[in-house]
């Protein structure tokens, strides 16, 4: 059974940093191209960043470029989010996911395997 998990959230102040990892299990890691997705409440699902799987490519949203990075380490089935220059826009409950591909996947369709999630508030 495929499970991820998701971990790193929580309260931050404009302008801090967090990092969430997200732990694979249950799956071949690195056949997945992995993606995280914001929802903050009374939003729809939006994409943040996403990895191919070998970590050769990333994507990320407009909103966050320069700000987040988007790694994995195979080795230890996981896949991280780097967060900095954190705004009051970026409150939201962070998901990861997982589906078997070779390239990035920027829209959430496609994913087969999400996590519960992890809260980020951040505090202007």
């Amino acid at each position: 059974q495929v499970q991820l998990v998701e971990s790193g959230g929580g309260l931050v102040q404009a302008g801090g940093s967090l990092r969430l990892s997200c732990a694979a299990s249950g799956l071949t890691f690195s056949n997945y191209a992995m993606g995280w997705f914001r929802q903050a409440p009374g939003k729809a699902r939006a994409f943040v960043a996403a990895i191919s799987r070998s970590g050769g490519m990333t994507s990320y949203a407009d909103s966050v470029k320069g700000r987040f990075t988007i790694s994995r380490d195979n080795a230890n089935n996981t896949v991280y989010l780097q967060m900095n220059s954190l705004k009051a826009e970026d409150t939201a409950t962070y998901y990861c996911a997982a589906v078997v591909a070779i390239v990035v996947i920027t829209t959430g369709t496609p994913y087969n395997h999400w996590g519960q999630g992890t809260q980020v508030t951040v505090s202007s």
